[in-house]
């Protein structure tokens, strides 16, 4: 299972201070996971995770319900993408 250790993160300089990163798996999903000014919170370096399906932001799964999320740690990236793995 991929968790957050595996993630590979770049800059999102110049805009929002921040970074991001985007992983798929072999069941089609996948993730956005950013951290920078404007993402929820980013200021207080925690993440926002965005399930992802064919490459664009899928809302109707059953891991983030509807939404994005954020204000997570470390660990609960970890739990998600474990998640996301088994769609």
């Amino acid at each position: 299972m991929k968790t957050f250790k595996d993630l590979t993160f770049t800059p999102t300089e110049p805009f929002h201070n921040g970074v991001s990163s985007r992983i798929f798996f072999e069941n089609g999903w996948g993730a956005s996971i950013v951290k920078h000014d404007y993402s929820y919170g980013g200021r207080e370096g925690l993440y926002e995770l965005a399930v992802l399906l064919n490459n664009e932001i899928h809302y109707d799964n059953p891991v983030s319900g509807g939404d994005v999320l954020g204000y997570l740690t470390e660990e609960d990236v970890s739990e998600l993408l474990k998640e996301i793995q088994i769609l």
